[in-house]
């Protein structure tokens, strides 16, 4: 029987989150993941921390905390984040209605750092090469992190820095009461928090079972610029990103873009497109993405959804790219709340993620449970 403070199963992003605030309280923490190295919706989506996108309330509040807890574990872990927000963009007057509306609304009510740009400031950016959209919501507050490095960084941080044992191709069979039986023996916690991601079926099926929980599907892109690229320095997105977001899709003008939506271009909302565009460190562009939802993710991908990605990354960037990676995402979806947090027994916590925000709340997730938890 191995024995420590705290035992976390799952190494994806929540998982790191309560192994980093149980190691930053100076208790000793093994970490227990199936895979030698996470591989689920940590590094398979965005990597966005999205501020600008949440919800009043909850989730806004998750993620402006959260927000600070990157910058600070970037310092820490030396791993490459960029904080120059993110541009919302308007392809038209019925996205523009939605960003104004916000502006004047929801922005100042709910203290959103943003600012709204009309399409002569759009047209001074990146040399002009916006000039073809109306209207923009510039947000300060997001974060953009390249998760494909940062997550084998904090790995290492954690391990190396702050003395969290990670044991990997070990697969967790149960836990109740402190106890983890896994296929390398049994781990014993003073508490036991367990991360899994949207595995529903090998821990606690029983727990998750009445939840009627789902999954999603994306299909992801990695794209270069053919010919003349532009130096983005932050992600774009545009108002099919506002039908999205909690921050505003109940808000009238975005019912309505919603309806303009399903009439001009109906394939977007039967996918779940929404096109966020991120600029890797490398001047490469991450697209995507669309979201298919059922009980499984089949592995098989639409062309015409990737194309249809691609067209309007194109359209923009006012630029042609070249397709370099495909694949599949994947998360938890259609839960009761956006995160659920089910505490078990005194000595186990489960948490999961049901949207695709888990690198935008996931850190304040887990500072909050590790504190209520540990009680410190």
């Amino acid at each position: 029987m191995k024995k420590f403070d705290v035992v976390v199963v799952g190494a994806g992003m929540l998982g790191i989150a309560h192994a980093w605030a149980a190691a930053k309280r100076g208790l000793s923490v093994a970490v227990i993941e199936r895979s030698r190295q996470a591989h689920g919706a940590t590094i398979r989506n965005f990597g966005q921390v999205i501020v600008t996108g949440q919800a009043p309330g909850t989730m806004l509040s998750h993620a402006q905390q959260a927000r600070e807890l990157w910058l600070d574990l970037a310092a820490k872990a030396g791993f490459h984040v960029r904080a120059n927000g993110a541009l919302v963009l308007a392809r038209d007057a019925d996205e523009a209605d939605v960003l104004q509306e916000f502006a004047d609304t929801r922005m100042r009510q709910e203290g959103y750092r943003a600012e709204l740009l009309s399409g002569r400031d759009v047209a001074r950016l990146y040399g002009g090469r916006l000039a073809h959209h109306c209207a923009a919501l510039q947000g300060h507050d997001d974060l953009q992190i390249y998760s494909r490095e940062a997550l084998p960084a904090i790995t290492r941080y954690l391990a190396e820095s702050l003395g969290v044992t990670f044991i990997t191709g070990t697969l967790a069979r149960a836990a109740e009461g402190g106890r983890v039986c896994t296929s390398a023996g049994e781990f014993q916690g003073g508490h036991v928090f367990v991360c899994p991601g949207h595995d529903y079926l090998t821990l606690m099926p029983e727990l998750f079972a009445p939840l009627n929980l789902e999954v999603t599907r994306l299909q992801m892109l990695r794209a270069a610029f053919e010919t003349d690229p532009i130096a983005l320095d932050r992600p774009l997105l545009t108002g099919l990103s506002c039908v999205h977001y909690g921050a505003f899709s109940d808000l009238p003008s975005a019912l309505a873009l919603r309806d303009v939506i399903q009439a001009r271009t109906p394939m977007l909302l039967e996918n779940g497109i929404h096109l966020l565009i991120s600029p890797t460190p490398y001047g490469e562009l991450i697209i995507g993405d669309s979201h298919r939802y059922g009980q499984d993710a089949p592995p098989f991908n639409d062309e015409a959804v990737d194309d249809a990605m691609l067209d309007l990354a194109s359209r923009a960037l006012g630029a042609r790219l070249r397709v370099l990676e495909r694949w599949q995402g994947v998360y938890g979806a259609h839960g009761p709340a956006p995160f659920s947090v089910m505490p078990v027994d005194a000595a186990t916590t489960v948490a999961v993620m049901h949207s695709g925000v888990g690198m935008t709340v996931g850190l304040a997730i887990g500072e909050r449970v590790a504190a209520g938890a540990l009680g410190r």
